[in-house]
């Protein structure tokens, strides 16, 4: 196979990131993966995941990079936040959360912090949101990310757990109803009830 046959065969793939397991799968060996890697035609962004050298890079890529190396994985707290546009803080890793009892994998490259959540509420307002370049992101909701950021303000901080909640209100689609019904179902319900029961006075 040709070099430029392999990479006609990853044109699909656009801007987003793959797994080699997915251009092999494409019809591309793994041989010729590697091959396109040292010709430049693609760039490894992660263990085994590259993206197509002439690809747009969105301002999310590691977090689209993380949710390649773990499929299962829900991006959370501060990179949840900062994704929603509720924090000012650019996260220096990204944060991501694994459901208790599975694999927690051990990522240098993009700095990763790996958070263990309870397997029976994982996927509580886990959805699928698509980047500027139409990467694939799984990532908890606006509303989820403020509860966990509230209940866990010893991981986030508590100043910006309260100004995530405080520009999360602000916002033209504010359910605070919605937080405490998910407070309840995570924990943390008192914590949210009070703060919300300050901001809102």
């Amino acid at each position: 196979m040709s070099i430029e046959q392999a990479s006609r065969r990853l044109e699909p793939f656009g801007d987003r990131p793959f797994r080699v397991v997915e251009a092999t799968a494409a019809g591309v060996p793994r041989y010729e993966v590697y091959r396109l890697r040292d010709r430049g035609e693609i760039v490894a962004i992660g263990p085994g995941v590259f993206r197509r050298a002439r690809s747009a890079v969105s301002s999310s890529a590691d977090l689209a990079a993380v949710c390649v190396l773990v499929p299962r994985g829900t991006i959370c707290l501060n990179s949840a936040l900062a994704h929603w546009d509720l924090t000012d803080e650019l996260p220096a890793v990204v944060h991501i959360a694994v459901p208790r009892g599975s694999h927690r994998p051990r990522i240098e490259h993009p700095a990763t912090l790996v958070h263990v959540f309870a397997a029976p509420t994982f996927d509580l307002d886990r959805r699928e949101a698509t980047t500027e370049t139409g990467e694939l992101l799984r990532i908890y909701s606006p509303e989820r990310a403020v509860v966990d950021a509230m209940r866990l303000a010893h991981h986030v901080g508590r100043d910006t757990a309260l100004h995530a909640l405080s520009r999360y209100l602000r916002r033209p689609d504010a359910q605070p109803r919605r937080l405490v019904v998910l407070a309840r179902e995570l924990g943390g319900r008192r914590r949210i009830a009070d703060a919300l029961e300050v901001a809102l006075s």
